[in-house]
């Protein structure tokens, strides 16, 4: 796989009908907002999380596209991995609690065997230094969290199972009149989701730190296919229909970057369409129909004047 050698950045634009694109727990999962604007968010978390399932579905398990963080894992397992390669004769490696490198040697050869073996740990990093020690990557993949460009506004639904939990409820609402039994035969429930909600997340991919976990083109390839597919194999009813609307790429032409990130991203504007014109997003849209699809936006890009060694890749 070809080395990485140029800065990149990227905006993210998807959108959510009918969903909830991140609920909160510490807000009996409420989809995630701002409190102060009711704007609505997307931890960057979860967006890696929808990464990395992608990448397993499409590599299978191939070789060194692993997964490091996947649900159920035993993270400690996967680091004494490392160990049993790299000390294929100590028996102890396969048997005890706690493991640590014997010289910055081994400390780098541990990383270096998660990072070649495990994607997620060399695009987005990882703390490995629990119990059995591998240390600590910073990976070259950093995402903020998404915002929408509007408020949002959650709604609560309620809904109804018409069935018996077990035995003896199924049998108290025989007992019963025709209403008392449908009543007692039926759980609630509730759902929160967003009547829709189009979202922005910027990233960012460093090649110096690129150098350091072995993250190359291949992977960069990879990574931007899963930023576009990675809502079509993340369906369930909770989601509703989320979909990756834009992904526009900076490429930088050296390692270090030819031009600040926030004065790229300000290139990308999100506008109102009100009558098939483009109008800002500010108080005077609340006179208007809520946005309930991409079609109320208009995403507008300028070209003009880029700065030196900076090109724009637009990939959906």
């Amino acid at each position: 796989m070809s080395a990485l050698t140029r800065r990149h950045d990227f905006v993210l634009i998807f959108d959510v009908s009918n969903g909830n694109p991140n609920g909160d727990p510490d807000a009996g999962n409420l989809p995630r907002l701002d409190p102060q604007t009711n704007h609505g968010l997307v931890s960057d978390v979860s967006l890696k999380r929808k990464i990395r399932n992608y990448v397993e579905l499409a590599k299978g398990g191939e070789a060194g596209f692993h997964i490091y963080v996947e649900e159920g894992a035993i993270l400690n397992e996967k680091h004494r991995q490392a160990y049993t390669a790299l000390r294929p004769d100590d028996e102890k490696a396969g048997a005890v609690k706690k493991l640590n490198p014997k010289d910055d040697r081994e400390a780098v050869a541990l990383r270096d065997f998660m990072c070649a073996n495990f994607f997620d740990v060399r695009t987005f990093g990882a703390v490995m230094s629990t119990g059995i020690n591998c240390g600590q990557v910073k990976g070259p993949v950093q995402m903020t969290f998404a915002s929408s460009v509007e408020p949002i506004l959650p709604v609560e639904i309620t809904v109804t199972r018409m069935a018996a939990t077990n035995e003896a409820e199924k049998k108290k609402g025989e007992e019963g009149s025709d209403e008392d039994a449908r009543a007692d035969n039926r759980t609630m429930g509730r759902k929160h989701i967003v009547p829709y909600g189009l979202y922005v997340a910027h990233g960012f991919i460093s090649a110096k730190f690129a150098e350091r976990t072995g993250f190359g083109e291949g992977d960069l390839e990879l990574l931007f296919e899963a930023l576009t597919n990675m809502f079509e194999h993340d369906r369930s009813a909770a989601r509703g229909e989320m979909t990756t609307r834009k992904l526009i790429v900076f490429r930088h032409e050296s390692a270090l970057g030819n031009a600040p990130a926030h004065k790229l991203f300000e290139r990308v504007r999100i506008d109102r369409s009100i009558g098939g014109e483009p109008h800002e997003i500010d108080d005077r849209i609340g006179n208007y129909a809520p946005a309930r699809k991409f079609s109320d936006y208009v995403v507008t890009l300028d070209r003009d004047d880029l700065p030196n060694g900076v090109e724009i890749v637009e990939l959906m």
